[in-house]
């Protein structure tokens, strides 16, 4: 078994264990041993081998003991025997936003759901409310919960697409029948979820290509199998479509499946004019190849300047080519820092020393280490004896650092009333604070505005994070004012956050090129707990190039010293 397997396992024995309504210490340890497992960056299996289990934070000897049985047999009789004490699936349920352990078991009690499908029923009948305390409000939530896992299910995230797709690309690239690999689609466009994977390849041999496509380990089903075009279906139910094209009609073909479809609609009127069809196999006059090899001579065939695939999307990008007018977007090697991310102090899984390395591996030149705040008490929010030390631990890193700066930082919690967690006397001591909600999601649109706009009238704060409060497939955005919060945020030079956590992606693309428009600055940061979590940045960079975002507009694409200027503002 896997990291992920057995993390997943340990998720499900803490909700069987809530829903039975046992020890809460108990359930946290599962809960907790979860999050440290799935972010480990090393195979379980060698921590059993070298019996170094409990070098993981929060696996005793009862968790190691239930990890190394997962290991050596693939079975947890433990488990196994809650998962027999429960209706079969009832963990499902469970997988509904606004939907806790406890009114599950209460619906089991009182109206016999054990399922997704009793669940609906039982909406449909109008039967939820008849169970005390169970309101329109709550109902209404449920639906929209069933809503988001079954959109969940039907699309995949980004992050995991990439991982998808780079597990494919890895394994056909080292084919000498192979000239040239890419991906296509909506993922080739970054868009924040995903439903299917295309890729696109050059081959003098296609028949070989396809009979090791079919058969690569990620494969569970083959849908179809030809020469130019083959589709299979991923372990995990995800479709991967593999298509040859000729190269001198790469660049046609790759314009094509990338799309978006409205791009593809405004290309061809533009091709129209000019008495020319274009299509996947190239730009063509009366059935004459013109160009296709590459991307670049159909723009400039056509008269537009080079379009990013993530700006294709028909929003304004084709009138601004046509005037070469389109911005010059970020790119990943302009980050110079992560503003946000965590540590041993709080809720991460490395120490300080260990974040500080690996963001000097990927080549920045500063890293800021923003604990929670002492109200977060799930997340290990630090008291301000905890913060004396932090620091000291800080300054000390520091001094022995070269050409590195750790920062000293927050993530400070927005009460429910707009105030901040730690006290003026406390935020003016940071280099960096980030401020951020993490409950009373169900206020209304004015009071979440107000606590937000209070905290950018702060003038310790900087950041403001994952401002719409959103998780891919899990929870809707926040009502917000956004426009208000962004009048607000320029006036008070506080930035607003691109959280490239892969749940998260928030703000999203939209909202950033708002932001952009309004002269709000952006930071863009992962939410790392771990050290390999820093590799999310892509993500967040992505979400920026399809928000029209430069360089420019992104304040830890700063040297240092410029930062420490412009937080000083």
């Amino acid at each position: 078994m896997n990291n992920s397997q057995i993390a997943e396992i340990f998720r499900e024995i803490a909700q069987i264990l809530e829903i039975k309504s046992e020890n809460l210490f108990r359930i946290r340890a599962y809960q907790r041993a979860a999050e440290n497992i799935e972010g480990l960056t090393e195979d379980i299996t060698a921590l059993v081998k070298e019996n170094r289990l409990r070098e993981i934070p929060g696996i005793g000897k009862d968790l190691a003991a239930k990890i190394e049985e997962l290991v050596l047999t693939g079975r947890s009789k433990a488990y196994e025997q809650l998962r027999k004490s429960i209706p079969d699936g009832f963990l499902e349920l469970l997988n509904i936003p606004s939907l806790g352990p406890k009114t599950a078991k209460l619906f089991y009690e009182k109206l016999k759901i054990k399922n997704i499908a009793d669940l609906e029923k039982a909406i449909k009948q109008n039967k939820l409310t008849t169970v005390f305390g169970i309101k329109e409000k709550t109902v209404k939530n449920l639906s929209r919960g069933i809503q988001l896992l079954k959109e969940g299910k039907e699309r995949m995230s980004l992050a995991r697409a990439i991982e998808i797709c780079e597990e494919f690309i890895y394994a056909l690239k080292k084919m000498p029948q192979v000239s040239r690999i890419s991906p296509a689609g909506s993922l080739r466009r970054q868009k924040e979820t995903v439903r299917d994977i295309d890729i696109l390849i050059v081959s003098k041999n296609p028949a070989k290509v396809m009979e090791v496509f079919v058969k690569l380990g990620a494969v569970k089903e083959i849908l179809a199998q030809g020469n130019t075009k083959s589709s299979v279906l991923t372990r995990d139910g995800i479709q991967v479509d593999l298509r040859v094209v000729e190269q001198k009609s790469l660049g046609a073909a790759l314009l094509y499946f990338t799309g978006s479809k409205n791009f593809n609609i405004h290309l061809r009127k533009l091709a129209i004019k000019k008495n020319v069809k274009i299509n996947e196999y190239g730009i063509f006059r009366n059935q004459k190849y013109i160009c296709g090899k590459t991307e670049e001579d159909i723009f400039k065939f056509i008269g537009l300047s080079f379009i990013e695939p993530e700006l294709r999307e028909d929003t304004g990008e084709i009138e601004m080519a046509l005037e070469s007018k389109l911005p010059v977007l970020l790119e990943a090697g302009d980050i110079r820092g992560d503003l946000h991310v965590h540590s041993q102090w709080s809720d991460g899984m490395n120490s300080i020393e260990e974040m500080a390395q690996a963001a000097q591996q990927r080549g920045y030149g500063y890293i800021a280490i923003t604990d929670h705040s002492i109200g977060l008490k799930v997340a290990g929010g630090l008291s301000i004896a905890q913060l004396r030390k932090k620091k000291e631990q800080i300054e000390k890193l520091n001094n022995k650092l070269k050409d590195f700066r750790v920062l000293y930082g927050t993530e400070v919690d927005i009460d429910a009333q707009g105030r901040l967690d730690y006290k003026d006397d406390v935020l003016k001591d940071f280099d960096l604070v980030v401020a951020a909600i993490h409950s009373g999601f169900k206020q209304s649109k004015q009071q979440i505005t107000k606590r937000i706009i209070s905290a950018c009238k702060n003038k310790h704060v900087h950041i403001i994070a994952h401002l719409s409060g959103r998780l891919l497939g899990v929870r809707d955005a926040y009502e917000l004012d956004l426009e208000e919060i962004l009048k607000v945020a320029a006036d008070t030079n506080t930035c607003l956050e691109i959280n490239s956590f892969p749940q998260r992606m928030d703000l999203n693309d939209i909202n950033s090129k708002r932001a952009k428009e309004l002269k709000v600055r952006m930071a863009i940061s992962t939410d790392a707990h771990s050290i390999d979590q820093l590799d999310y940045i892509k993500l967040g960079v992505a979400v920026a190039r399809r928000g029209w975002l430069e360089k420019k507009d992104v304040i830890n694409t700063l040297k240092l010293d410029k930062l420490l200027k412009e937080l000083k503002k």
